[in-house]
């Protein structure tokens, strides 16, 4: 059966393409289902530029700012924001393809001076400990919920599992956003690029739910913490916390966004550019090709 999605509310664009400087119309309080049965594959996603439908052929175009998506009805060359929020409200913030959080699965564990916690479980204000053994207070927990049926292999997450990283590490299976920073021989490198197709792989999507919680841990700094005992890169404003489900509370508890400077150590984010020594540590052979929704 193919999937679907139902949305509250829509926000008429008319012919306008979002650009980033368009701004919401009022919305209509209208409940909308996409379902993804036009593309002839029954695997409960859709990728940006294909089609879906409501009530005939509708092309998923984009995403906001806010993770909700475009669609672009070419029977009438309009454009709709589809929406569970009848107050969004400004600029358009607009992305053609989907959205990654540098971010922890629900259920990682994070090294605290009181012990290991379920990353879920903290709270703004909680020691979180360092690399280093340093106590440092979370400033927030970012909370992230995508959509397997709209983003596809976009939140598509890799797991490590226990030990593949080598000294016992992680200590369980480990599953992270694809670029989230995993700390290495004092390099931060993109999980993505430490797939070999065995121990480190892509979650199949069937293995997902239809709607999957990422966490984010920030910190004062861009910080290394411990998360199922493997060292990994605290939140780093590469990305607008706009993106997150919670944003609201950050900015009530803080008032304005501020950017976190990255840490002083190198970033890989292609596995071509893995030093050779890791390559043969993790069996990491030539980079995969990216063939990664299938079970």
């Amino acid at each position: 059966m193919p999937a679907m999605e139902t949305f509250l509310f829509m926000y008429p664009l008319g012919t306008t393409m979002p650009d980033g400087t368009t701004t919401y119309p009022a919305p209509f309080g209208n409940t909308t289902t996409l379902t993804d049965d036009q593309d002839t594959i029954d695997d409960n996603m859709t990728s940006v530029g294909n089609f879906m439908s409501w009530s005939g052929p509708v092309v998923l175009f984009g995403f906001t700012s806010n993770n909700e998506p475009v669609i672009f009805d070419g029977s009438t060359s309009n454009y709709f924001i589809l929406s569970h929020n009848n107050t969004q409200s400004g600029n358009i913030g607009f992305s053609n393809s989907g959205t990654y959080g540098y971010c922890f699965a629900k259920g990682t564990l994070i090294a605290t001076p009181l012990g290991n916690r379920r990353v879920e479980s903290i709270s703004t204000g909680d020691l979180v400990l360092t690399d280093t053994s340093v106590a440092v207070p979370v400033k927030w927990l970012g909370v992230q919920t995508v959509s397997k049926l709209l983003c596809g292999p976009n939140m598509q997450p890799v797991r490590i599992c226990a030990g593949a990283l080598g000294n016992g590490l992680p200590r369980n299976d480990l599953t992270v956003t694809a670029d989230h920073g995993m700390v290495i021989d004092g390099l931060v490198i993109n999980a993505s690029a430490l797939i070999n197709g065995a121990d480190i792989d892509w979650v199949p999507l069937d293995e997902l739910p239809d709607q999957v919680t990422y966490y984010h841990v920030e910190t004062e700094n861009h910080d290394v913490i411990l998360a199922n005992g493997a060292p990994a890169e605290t939140f780093v404003d590469a990305v607008t916390r706009a993106k997150f489900d919670n944003y609201q509370e950050y900015l009530d508890l803080y008032g304005a966004e501020r950017i976190i400077p990255e840490m002083e150590r190198p970033r890989i984010s292609s596995q071509r550019l893995l030093p050779q020594a890791i390559r043969e540590r993790l069996d990491i052979g030539l980079p995969p090709k990216r063939e990664r929704i299938s079970a």
